[in-house]
Formats: C-alpha cells, structure tokens, sequence
C-alpha cells in the first residue's frame, strides 16, 4: 500500500485592512444596512407606541395608625412621614450643603448651661406628671428620664436622680415583681393582663438601670474627684437610703444594700457614712418580716471578715437595733437554734387529735376553701410567724458567728461594743455558745490580771501604763457585766447539771481591782463631756483617743451592774458580802459626789437584802473573827472581813453632801433594826 500524502492545513486570518479590494466590499455593506433601517423606520407608528407604554403612578401609602388623644384632650391622627426616593446623584448634592452649612449649625446647637438646666426641669417636671397621672399608659417616660439623667451636666444629673426617686418611690407596688417564664408568655392572657405584664418588666428593666447609675455615681471616691462629682455622689448616696427605706421589699434590695456597706467598709467618717448607717438602724427597725435584715447583716459580716475587723465600733452597733432582740423567743448560737418546747409542764402527753369525719363532697369544699384562704394571705401580704421566725434564727446565727470571731481575733477597739451587745443578747444565747463565751471571757479577764501586774511594775512609764490601766479596766468591767448578764439569761436551774458554772474569777478580779477603779479620774466622764485637754499629756494625745469605747456608759455605771450583778443575788455567801461591803466603804471615800451617792445607794440596797449576815461588822463586840483583815489578798475567801469594822462610815457621816451623810445614816437604821 501505498501511503497517501497528508493534507495541508491552511492558516485563516482576517483580510488585511491595506488590501483595496477586501475594504471596499467592507463600506457596500455598511451602505446596505443603513438603508434598510430608514426603510423600515418610515412605517413605525411612534405615537401608539407611546400610548401603549405603562404610566408610572405615583403611590399614595395608607395611613395604618390609629388616633390619639393629646394632653389637651383633642383627638389627633397621627401621619406616616413620606418617603421620598431622589436620584442617584443627590447624594452628592446633599453631602456638599451638609459641608457648606456645618459651621452655623454648630453655633445654633449650642445652648447655654443655664438654659439647659431649665429644659431639663420643665421635661423632668412634664415627665414626671405624666408617669404619676398614667404609670401604665405612659412606661416609655422611664427610659426617657434615664436618658436625660445620663447628661454630662452635674446639676442636671442631680435633678434626674431626684426625679426618678420622687417617681419609682410613688408608683413601686408593694409586692415584688417575678420575671415572666416562658410558659405565662405563651398562654393566651387578656388585654388588661398583657398590658399590665409589659408595664411591670419596663418598670423592672427601668428601676435595674437606675440602681445601676446610683452605684456608678457612689463609688467616687474623695480627694480623687471634683466638687461636682462628690456633690452627684451625696445625692446619688442620699436617693439609695430613701429607697431603702420606702421600698425595701422590692426588686435589686441586695444592690441597694451593696452600696451602703461599701461606703460604711471606709475608714472616714464623715455625712454619707452616718446616713448610711442610720439607714440601716431603721431598716433593722421597720423590717417586719426579717429578710431584709438577714440580707443586711450577711452583707456587714461579709465586709468585716474582708477587713479583719478593721472598722469603726459604731457599725458593730447596729445589731443592737435587730427587732429579733424583742421579739425572738427561741434560743440560739452560731450553729444551731433550740425551738421553744411546746410541751405541758408537767410532762404529760397531749391527746390525740380526733379525726373528723367528712364525705367526699365536704373534703372536696374544704379543700377548695384552703386555697381561697392561702390566696388571701397572699393577697394581703400577711407576714407568717414561721416565715419571720426561720429568717430571725438565720440572722442571729450570722449575729453570734461575727460576735465569736470578734473575741478570737482580740480586736481591741471592737471589745467593748462587743461586750456590750452579747449582753443585750443574753436572754437568746444557749447553752452551747454561753459555755465558748465564758471560756472566752475567762481569758480577757487572765489578759487583764497579766497588764495590771505590769503596769505595777512599770511605774516609770506613767504615760503608757495609764493608757493600758484604762482600758483594761474597762474591757474588765465589761467582761465581768457580760458573764453575769449570760447567766441572768440562763435557766440555771435546768442547765446546771450540763454547764459548769465557776464565775469565780470574774468576783476575785473585780474585788482586787475595786480601789483602782475608784482612782481613775475620768470615772463620771464619756465621750460627750466637755473637758479641758490635759496639759502635760503628749501632743499625739487627743480626747478621741481617750474616749470610751461604749458610748453609753461610763466607767461607774459599768462598776455599778457589776457590783449589783454580784452582791445582789439571796444565794451569797456572807464572807463575799462582808469582804465587798468592807472593800466598798473604803472605796467610796475616793469616789466623787454623784458616784459616791450611788455607791451608798448601793450598799443601803445590799443592807435591806443581806442585812443579818454583815451585821457583824458595825459591832466591835460582835466580831466573828480573829485575826487581821488583808483587803489586798487574792483569794477572797481568805482575807477575814469579820476582823475588821466599817470605821469608814464615821467619816462618810462628815461628808461634805447632804445627801451621802443621809444615806449613810439610813444604813445604820436598818443595822439597827435588824440587830
């Protein structure tokens, strides 16, 4: 076979434009369609085709909204605004006018700070009204006043805050408000339902806000911020105490609580922490059902833990103002609370409760009748005794706890305040906690006895040692009232044979110390007395740092409860009344006038009770005891009081006041009398 040649390809290009021929054949071909064009234009009918064309109308929108009634009272019909569609180019038009014009715009927007103020009044005042005539109708006005209470301008801010409170303070509810659950919003609910849910989640929502900007305004701090600023601050601390106090069962309590204990967890004391604190005494005051309290003293204990205790005595003081002093009747400690005992006092059991009979019909409206009544109770808010009950026992287990690590941690300056409430809480304490507190007690009187030797010995360093010498003896007299008042408060006779009482200490200590405390000079003296500063005291000296820790006592009162606590009682032995009635006549011979007159108050007191057993010693002839009498011996049961006689009532017949030298002779009548 023979091969066959391949074929040749040829290359296609497009006919060179220099080539004559191939660009005249181009231009007859243009000429042709050109006129075929015109001859077909001259049979159009341009007029019909311009008829039928579509027209473009212009739109009118439907007017959707319903008509108003203004504040005048004249029915109105609100117009949609018109939407007007420019050209692609008028943009650029309205950009260069905007450009143009930006200068006088600016000078027209500026409005005077005076002028401002006054827009601002007149919109609160309207707003205002507006929200107290139709809280309902008009809940919008409380994101508007938010709004204006966010300017810039401080007195402006300050009268947004007024207003708010003024308002939230008129339309609160007095029930709290729960959030919606999923479920409630699905269900199919009236007109009125659904309107007054939507009203009470913008008031929540709202009030949030506005506890929110009370918070941010409070936290300024002094010496870091302007005048301004500390002023808003005052208004914004001022608005958080009246709301707690007019509205405490509503929502965010705990927010409004934060705010006052972070200004009382401040070292300076000035305005705002004196408010806040008495906002909280009459919130311990008015608090009804007890919540408000439990989350209080949460709160306070929370931030003295956070402190170490580094805080002023006057917060510790406001758990005196707790109502559950009053109105507790159970006993507790910081772990538990014994319930009263509802049994018969002689221990017989109580009958059976006899079962009544009913049909099914009765059950059936019995059972509708108990939930008509528990709606009512909750219609009514009527605070449960159990419910007020369970939250009392809570806060004075918090009470109890803060007390106990207070004595552990031996905080000096918080002793006294101390002392002082866990004996106004006495009567509430049980027997678990009484016996922790004694040991406790025991210890501060131990500390006490240690300082006074070394202050005896140290006599040189007069200025410390009277410092010292001073306080423990308070803090002594204070522990030696508190250990009687808890044992007042007990049911001796039923605790006795699981506590062992020993205040043996507590009377030893106080015996020995008598003539000290009756030397100390600023004896009738508190903190409100006016006095001259001492002359040769150090410079650093100030009649603060030497005020009474326990504002409202002085030193003689506390010796006075002590000594009552002690010789009072008909179960005292008659070595103790003679050793203390033998130590009290010296004693008073140092004392000043008014205190001298409550000391022999006193002793005629312990005379009527205990008479036959001291009359011993205001007869020579008659002495029981031989021997001499050692007032400076520790153990008082040792030191023979019947050796001695009461010659210091002859000089006390000699005093300069009437009423001392009466006093001491209507003890010697009733000597007589009982002789």
């Amino acid at each position: 076979m023979t091969a066959e040649p391949a074929l040749k390809r040829r290359k296609l290009s497009p006919p060179d434009s220099s080539d004559p021929e191939s660009s005249s054949s181009t231009l007859v071909g243009q000429s042709t369609t050109q006129d075929d064009f015109f001859n077909r234009a001259a049979g159009w009918n341009l007029e019909q085709d311009y008829e039928q064309r579509p027209r473009k109308q212009k739109k009118v929108q439907e007017n959707t909204r319903l008509p108003i009634k203004t504040a005048e009272g004249r029915v109105e019909q609100l117009q949609v605004p018109e939407v007007t569609h420019e050209d692609d180019d008028s943009w650029l038009s309205s950009e260069e006018e905007s450009v143009d014009d930006s200068g006088p715009v600016q000078e027209e927007t500026k409005v005077p700070i005076r002028q401002q103020i006054l827009d601002a009044k007149e919109e609160l005042a309207r707003l205002a009204s507006l929200v107290n005539e139709d809280p309902e109708e008009h809940a919008g006005a409380f994101r508007t006043l938010g709004q204006i209470t966010a300017s810039s301008n401080p007195t402006v801010k300050k009268l947004g805050l007024a207003t708010q409170l003024a308002v939230y303070k008129d339309i609160i509810p007095g029930y709290r408000i729960r959030p919606i659950a999923e479920i409630d919003q699905t269900e199919k609910v009236s007109k009125d339902v659904r309107r007054l849910r939507a009203f009470e989640q913008s008031l929540v929502s709202s009030y949030q806000a506005y506890i929110k900007d009370l918070a941010s305004c409070a936290k300024a701090r002094q010496g870091r911020v302007s005048d301004a600023a500390s002023s808003v601050k005052q208004v914004a601390i001022a608005c958080t105490c009246a709301l707690l106090v007019a509205v405490p069962h509503f929502n965010f309590r705990g927010e409004l609580l934060k705010i006052l204990v972070s200004i009382l967890s401040t070292n300076k004391i000035d305005a705002d922490f004196i408010k806040c604190r008495e906002t909280l005494e009459t919130l311990f005051r008015m608090d009804e059902d007890g919540t408000s309290s439990l989350d209080a003293v949460g709160l306070i204990a929370r931030m003295m833990k956070a402190r170490n205790y580094q805080i002023d005595e006057s917060i510790l003081n406001t758990f005196l103002h707790l109502r559950l002093l009053s109105e507790f009747s159970s006993r507790a400690s910081q772990t538990r609370v014994d319930k009263a005992s509802t049994d018969n006092e002689d221990g017989a059991k109580k009958s059976k409760f006899k079962k009544e009979f009913r049909t099914k019909k009765q059950r059936k409206i019995w059972k509708e009748r108990k939930v008509v009544e528990k709606e009512f109770k909750e219609a009514d808010a009527t605070v449960s005794l159990e419910q007020r009950d369970r939250m009392q026992a809570e806060t004075l287990k918090l009470v109890f706890v803060t007390y106990l690590r207070i004595l552990k941690a031996r905080v000096p300056h918080l002793l006294g305040a101390l002392l002082e409430g866990l004996a106004k809480y006495a009567h509430i304490i049980n027997q678990d906690l009484f016996g922790d507190l004694l040991e406790i007690l025991k210890d501060l009187i131990s500390d006490a006895k240690a300082l006074l030797k070394v202050d005896e010995e140290e006599e040189v360093e007069v200025e410390g040692s009277s410092e010292s010498s001073r306080d423990s003896t308070r803090e002594t007299l204070l522990s030696i009232t508190t250990a009687f008042a808890l044992l007042e408060g007990q049911d001796v006779a039923r605790s006795a044979p699981s506590l062992n009482i020993d205040l043996t200490d507590f009377i030893a200590h106080l015996y020995k110390s008598l003539h000290s405390f009756c030397l100390v000079p600023d004896l009738e003296l508190s903190h409100r007395s006016l006095r001259l500063p001492d002359p040769h005291a150090p410079s650093s000296a100030s009649p603060t740092a030497t005020a009474p820790r326990v504002n409202l006592q002085t030193t003689a009162v506390l010796m006075l409860r002590a000594l009552t606590s002690i010789l009072t009682p008909r179960s005292v032995p008659p070595v103790r009344l003679a050793a203390f009635t033998k130590q009290l006549f010296t004693s008073t011979l140092q004392l000043p006038e008014k205190s001298t007159l409550a000391m022999v108050s006193l002793l005629n007191n312990v005379t009527k009770i205990h008479g036959r057993k001291i009359a011993a010693l205001w007869n020579t002839e008659e002495r029981k005891g031989d021997g001499v009498f050692d007032a400076m011996r520790e153990d008082l049961e040792s030191s023979n009081p019947f050796a001695s006689t009461i010659w210091d009532g002859e000089l006390l017949k000699l005093h300069y006041a009437p009423a001392v030298r009466e006093g001491i002779r209507g003890i010697e009548r009733v000597i007589g009398d009982v002789k």
